[in-house]
């Protein structure tokens, strides 16, 4: 083998092996007590157990106890960036936080496809005498000003920020959709000066959708208007938190006029993330691409 040769192949292993930046430290939401805070929780922990079910042979972080969210930022390799942001909000019914499973696993493969991800770790539990949603959704709100108004630092493009959510980290993406950029909390800083609405979404098993005893109308906190952001779903046909939830969302969505796209697939269940599963809901990320490339979301900015 001649040696230009040789130099070519150790280049092109350096090249392979060479990490993608850091993830950042995170970085605090609110610069005090977040808003309507009264402590009382115990300290933040992974709450699994050994009894916790596993996740295609892996056991799940489930952080609980949070009162001080904040987001990290996880960019892509420079070669690959294309300018889109996600803020990625895991799911756990607003008990906990499956942060792997629903958060950095989810945050690597974003960056693979030349995606900002911005994991969000919002307040769990639900709060007494607060809408189940309630703080977290002013976390999410909090979290996507900051985004935009730090759009430069991180080299985001202020019209190609979007939102992926798993089970009620889904639920909380399409309630931050439907907030139509009102903040539920008196505004900090510049930051909440900037709109709190994705440009689109993605939500991934999705909770809370509809309300089945309202004949699954979909529920006032995730109206649906012609100001809803385009919309992709993935759901199966055999979740426990049923596939008619988001069936009649996406009802919603086409009565609206709003671009949406719905997969739903016969067998995998709920909690699946991204990983691997003899079912074919695990080709849900590459379907997520394609959707995305629809949108010009991966064109690289020039």
């Amino acid at each position: 083998m001649n040696l230009p040769l040789i130099r070519l192949l150790a280049a092109a292993f350096l090249a392979s092996t060479i990490a993608a930046p850091a993830a950042s430290e995170p970085i605090a939401l609110w610069t005090g007590v977040p808003p309507g805070e009264k402590g009382g929780l115990p300290p933040e922990a992974d709450l699994s157990k050994p009894t916790d079910n596993v996740v295609s042979g892996k056991p799940v972080i489930r952080i609980g106890n949070v009162s001080s969210p904040t987001i990290t930022i996880f960019p892509p390799p420079p070669e690959k960036a294309t300018g889109t942001a996600v803020m990625v909000c895991p799911g756990g019914g607003y008990h906990i936080l499956a942060m792997d499973l629903e958060g950095t696993e989810v945050c690597e493969w974003l960056n693979s496809i030349g995606i900002t991800a911005v994991l969000l770790k919002y307040r769990v539990p639900a709060r007494e005498g607060q809408p189940k949603h309630g703080p977290a959704l002013q976390d999410a709100q909090r979290a996507m000003g900051l985004i935009r108004q730090r759009a430069g630092e991180w080299g985001i493009d202020l019209e190609r920020v979007g939102c992926l959510g798993f089970s009620a980290g889904g639920h909380l993406c399409a309630v931050l959709s439907a907030s139509s950029g009102a903040r539920t909390y008196e505004a900090v800083d510049d930051a909440d000066k900037q709109s709190c609405r994705p440009n689109f979404m993605a939500l991934i098993y999705p909770g809370y959708l509809t309300q089945k005893d309202k004949g699954d109308a979909v529920s006032p906190e995730t109206a649906v208007s012609k100001e809803t952001p385009p919309t992709f779903i993935a759901m199966t046909e055999d979740d426990p938190v049923r596939a008619e939830t988001a069936l009649f969302y996406y009802l919603a969505l086409k009565n609206a006029k709003v671009s949406a796209e719905l997969h739903l697939y016969p067998i995998g269940g709920h909690g699946y993330g991204m990983r691997r599963s003899p079912f074919n809901v695990s080709a849900w990320p590459q379907r997520v691409e394609e959707w995305m490339k629809s949108l010009n979301m991966l064109e690289r900015k020039k």
